[in-house]
């Protein structure tokens, strides 16, 4: 098992301690951490003196977990890193529900925005599930077909605005305000089953209470996925939502109806805020490392353990 794994075997047990620990990770200030300075801290964590709680053994496990994988042991690319999500996503996410002109800088933005997402959820994925990290020749197509079907749904309320000639302000509103809600829960969860098929086709690894590695298990493959596909959804829906209900009730008031330009920057800044905070939130409510009763997985590794929960790496 790696260290990251150990790491949370021993932390995050419950949600509210795991939103700590990924407050803490969220720093984008790693991410000017060398090679050098990562590699430094993983030899630090693998000697008697990660037993010590100083700042500086807890500093090295901040930048351990945030920037370096849990299954291969790989540093992470840094745009990939859970610390660079916040700071890229936000203005993809914010011109991505900007009221545009026509359908080609809808298309533009959501075309940017997905790939970036399905980019994060292939090098967050469980790598077992592609032992020597050697990816099948059809899942570069199930990408670009992810990214391509994901941009053209999510600019769908621009398209229908545009292509049908939607003059009616109740079905612009609806267009613009209320269907992007559940498009963006949609293809944030669709985006991480296809891109991480794999995990439920051939399985990842799993581990007794020990970390002793059992196999691996489709099982726990499926369930990986469909945790972080939860977590996605609620990341994106909750951010599309409560923009959406903020401006709904500012508008009501005297104040914005006098000055309705302030109505856009709310918006934009509201749904910056709702986002920085969602994405803990999201990344905590499944742990990193999760269980499964031995009873759910493979016959063949029930017979190899007598603990009642195993465990694998969700992945992010």
């Amino acid at each position: 098992m790696d260290l990251n794994l150990e790491y949370w075997q021993n932390n995050g047990k419950s949600f509210l301690s795991r939103l700590h620990i990924w407050f803490n990770l969220l720093d984008p200030s790693s991410l000017l951490a060398s090679d050098a300075e990562i590699e430094k801290a993983r030899c630090l964590l693998r000697s008697e003196e990660k037993q010590q709680k100083n700042e500086k053994v807890r500093n090295a496990w901040a930048l351990s977990v945030s920037s370096v994988h849990a299954d291969s042991g790989a540093l992470i690319s840094p745009v990939f890193r859970p610390q660079a999500f916040l700071p890229i996503t936000v203005p993809l996410v914010v011109a991505s529900f900007l009221p545009h002109k026509g359908v080609r800088p809808a298309l533009f933005w959501h075309f940017i925005l997905q790939s970036y997402c399905a980019g994060f959820n292939r090098a967050n994925r469980n790598t077992t599930a592609t032992p020597g990290n050697k990816t099948s020749a059809k899942q570069p197509l199930l990408i670009v077909g992810t990214v391509s079907y994901s941009t053209v749904v999510g600019a769908l309320p621009q398209i229908v605005i545009q292509r049908m000639r939607v003059s009616s302000t109740v079905a612009q509103a609806f267009c613009r305000s209320v269907l992007p809600i559940p498009l963006s829960a949609i293809l944030a969860a669709f985006s991480v089953m296809v891109v991480r098929s794999e995990e439920s086709e051939n399985g990842i690894q799993i581990f007794d209470s020990n970390g002793n590695s059992l196999g691996v298990s489709k099982e726990a493959g499926s369930k990986a996925i469909k945790e972080t596909a939860i977590s996605r959804a609620t990341l994106f829906g909750t951010t599309a939502t409560v923009p959406t209900l903020l401006l709904y009730f500012l508008r009501r008031a005297k104040f914005v109806q006098r000055n309705p330009l302030i109505a856009a920057p709310v918006r934009h800044i509201s749904t910056a805020i709702v986002l920085g905070l969602m994405i803990p939130v999201s990344f905590s409510l499944f742990p990193q490392l999760g269980k499964i009763e031995k009873q759910q997985v493979e016959k063949e590794l029930q017979a190899l353990t007598d603990d009642r929960q195993l465990f694998y790496h969700r992945g992010l």
